[in-house]
């Protein structure tokens, strides 16, 4: 993965990493979508607090520092929340959908 900086004033800093934490990105392919923000247990749910950026036509990214664990989310696309459609697993939530399951493991330890 590359590292770039990102720009003080950039809407999606780069994450900051710590031994703790793994960096994890986040895509999703919607072509109509104006707005996309992710929520989920690592926000607090928060439907606005974590935007997406839209990188290509279509193509929206963030990547997001999390420490290991069980996460639960969902993507927020122009006020409607829908589950990751690439996600390998789904939870039900209290409204009738799916939540997108994600498991962040351990990050491993390089070679000296």
């Amino acid at each position: 993965m590359k590292a770039t900086k990102t720009p003080k004033h950039s809407p999606n800093p780069a994450p900051r990493t710590t031994p703790q934490t793994v960096p994890v990105r986040f895509e999703l392919h919607h072509s109509t979508a104006f707005r996309v923000c992710i929520a989920g247990t690592f926000n607090e749910w928060n439907p606005s607090a974590t935007a997406m950026k839209l990188e290509s036509a279509g193509h929206w990214v963030i990547e997001l520092a999390l420490p290991p664990g069980t996460y639960e989310y969902c993507f927020v696309v122009d006020n409607i929340w829908m589950a990751d459609p690439r996600a390998a697993e789904t939870a039900p939530n209290a409204f009738g959908g799916l939540n997108s399951v994600l498991r962040v493991s351990a990050p491993t330890q390089a070679a000296a």
